[in-house]
């Protein structure tokens, strides 16, 4: 079965994110034996990366079993050979773009759908979870009180497409008359996701967990 859980905030992953995967039975062994694949390579794209050792830190403390891993500098031998005896792969936030770089030149784009489609468990939170959708053109939209990234000369914004939508983080209610205007204009399906939800995904079947209803423009 293939199994993702797409969130917008890396804490919201860690502290909730693999419970809920375990309660949906994506788990079936104890979380503490689950083996997770840490991917921090999106973190090389912003100025501050402090959010990554608070992560690692609450992993610790919550007795997970994890590899951190850049895919930068990696090739798909190299990535195949770490990822493919691990449970699930968590691909932390940062900047999308520079995540997309080294996603196409390591890779981990042909890595990961062939382990997803094997079962290996997908987390992604933030950039993370954009590299997935169909398109990283959320991460091009100008939102208030959110400033555009660097994008590390990516000029072609398509994605994975492991899933049929695109999936916009972070959401704020003052972004709602801007954000309309963009889902207005682009031809997926646009799930907005609250630092506090997440959306499993299980085949073709979609469910939001975490706190609060969807949130529809």
């Amino acid at each position: 079965m293939k199994t993702l859980l797409l969130a917008s905030s890396g804490s919201f992953v860690i502290e909730q994110g693999f419970k809920i995967l375990h309660k949906y039975k994506a788990f079936l062994k104890p979380l503490d034996q689950i083996k997770i694949a840490y991917v921090t390579t999106a973190s090389d794209g912003v100025d501050d990366k402090s959010y990554i050792d608070r992560h690692k830190q609450k992993m610790l403390d919550l007795g997970y079993n994890f590899e951190e891993i850049d895919i930068e500098g990696k090739d798909e031998k190299e990535l195949y050979e770490v990822l493919k005896n691990k449970d699930a792969v968590y691909v932390d936030g940062g900047n999308t773009f520079y995540l997309l770089k080294y996603v196409r030149e390591s890779g981990f784009d042909k890595v990961i759908k062939d382990l997803v489609e094997n079962g290996i468990v997908y987390i992604g939170s933030s950039a993370g979870a954009y590299i997935v959708c169909p398109t990283i053109e959320m991460s091009r939209w100008e939102l208030p009180g959110k400033k555009i990234k660097d994008n590390y000369g990516v000029i072609d914004l398509s994605a994975l497409n492991l899933v049929p939508f695109i999936v916009k983080a972070h959401y704020r209610p003052e972004w709602k008359n801007v954000l309309k205007k963009y889902i207005e204009n682009t031809k997926y399906p646009v799930k907005i996701l609250t630092n506090d939800q997440a959306l499993l995904v299980r085949n073709s079947k979609i469910k939001l967990v975490g706190k609060g209803k969807e949130i529809r423009i």
